[in-house]
């Protein structure tokens, strides 16, 4: 090795810090440029709600979340996985618990002092941080350069390797704008289109009424079912929001992508709601058959089922006042409300995004094989997985590899 040897990589997210941190570890001079003033914005900001930083699952549960692109993940996963993590935020000073739902998170529940005590390591290990550099898709190394345009003009940097841990196409105004899918393409890196990932939807058919009063607030301890035409099939308890135009939260988010694919191919997708998952539905026929006497319709399904505001007003919103009097439709009703959805919302709200960079496009250690030289990861890569610490462990996971890549091809 000399001293000559660097490494840019371009992008300050949680697989490109990782990714910092790696080539770092090896000797190699590392230099990480991001477009934003700062770096991590999007980890700051998922850390806002307390960070979940990964998942106490079995690892064989764990990988199985990350579904068709599972075979391609796990190598990965299986040097920097959900124990791994937890042994290098503690390297951080960082504690860690376990949480009830079995995700695991910093004791204090912020991402602000994990990212400061991991950017006084990369900085006391050497590596430099160019903010407001903003690249310019120029990703051939054959000029031995990357140009970037920066506050004081267009800078030209030579690398002898680099790292895109660009992120995918939610929140651009936190710096993720996927804006390097042509880029990438231009120069024969196969990219499958990016599209949103744990995201809400629009067309649950909300009357006007029933969108001014519910709009903002949750369905509490429901189920929803989703079967798509290929015969994949969701099923889950949880919880998820009404919004002015449909619904989002994360019961919805952990079956979009089978929602997101089915209205793409056929135009819309159909859930089922149970309103009261806990209750048979010969309990709740029963209940409802139940004399109710002088009360009223609404009276007796809040006193017998404890259906009231926003559940009582989506019964109202699928049946209508005479359907409402049929107990048999209302009983089936309160166990699989129909909600058809007919878009997902648009990719700058997902948490996350589908879609990037194809593994194919890539050799075993990340390097693009039309573009030697340059490695890819974290959410620029075409894989998806649900909210639960999957993403960023993933992540860092790539970051990790990618910079493995690197190292592997400056024969370090």
């Amino acid at each position: 090795m000399t001293l000559s040897q660097t490494v840019a990589v371009i992008g300050g997210g949680p697989a490109g810090l990782m990714a910092a941190e790696v080539l770092s570890a090896s000797g190699v001079q590392v230099h990480v440029y991001d477009a934003m003033p700062s770096v991590g914005r999007k980890f700051l900001l998922a850390g806002r709600g307390g960070l979940n930083l990964t998942h106490s699952e079995p690892f064989d549960v764990f990988m199985s979340r990350f579904g068709e692109r599972r075979a391609q993940l796990e190598p990965m996963l299986a040097r920097f996985g959900p124990q791994q993590v937890r042994e290098w935020a503690a390297g951080l000073g960082i504690e860690t618990f376990v949480g009830t739902s079995g995700r695991v998170f910093p004791t204090d529940m912020k991402a602000a002092p994990l990212l400061r005590a991991w950017l006084h390591r990369l900085r006391a290990a050497g590596v430099q941080f160019h903010m407001r550099h903003r690249w310019l898709g120029d990703a051939s190394l054959a000029a031995a350069s990357l140009r970037f345009a920066t506050p004081t003009g267009e800078a030209l940097v030579k690398a002898d390797a680099v790292v895109l841990a660009l992120g995918g196409a939610s929140w651009a105004r936190l710096g993720s704008d996927g804006a390097w899918a042509p880029w990438l393409q231009a120069r024969g890196i196969d990219v499958a289109p990016l599209l949103p990932a744990n995201c809400g939807f629009d067309g649950a058919g909300w009357s006007e009424h029933f969108a001014s009063r519910f709009a903002g607030q949750p369905f509490k301890s429901v189920a929803i079912s989703f079967t798509d035409s290929q015969g994949r099939r969701f099923a889950r308890k949880g919880e998820f929001v009404a919004t002015a135009t449909g619904i989002e939260g994360s019961l919805i988010y952990a079956a979009s992508a089978l929602l997101r694919d089915e209205i793409a191919a056929h135009g819309s997708a159909t859930l089922l709601l149970d309103l009261l998952p806990d209750r048979s539905a010969e309990q709740v026929l029963a209940a409802v058959k139940h004399p109710r006497g002088a009360r009223s319709l609404s009276s007796h399904l809040k006193s017998r089922l404890g259906l009231e505001g926003i559940k009582a007003g989506v019964l109202h919103e699928a049946l209508g006042r005479e359907a409402m009097q049929d107990p048999a439709q209302l009983a089936a009703t309160i166990k699989a409300l129909p909600l058809r959805l007919v878009a997902t919302r648009p990719i700058d709200e997902a948490i996350s995004t589908a879609g990037g960079v194809r593994f194919e496009a890539l050799d075993e250690v990340l390097m693009a094989s039309a573009v030697p030289g340059v490695f890819v990861a974290g959410e620029m890569l075409d894989w998806e997985a649900p909210t639960g610490g999957y993403l960023l462990t993933a992540s860092m996971a790539s970051g990790a590899a990618a910079a493995r890549g690197a190292i592997k091809q400056l024969g370090l």
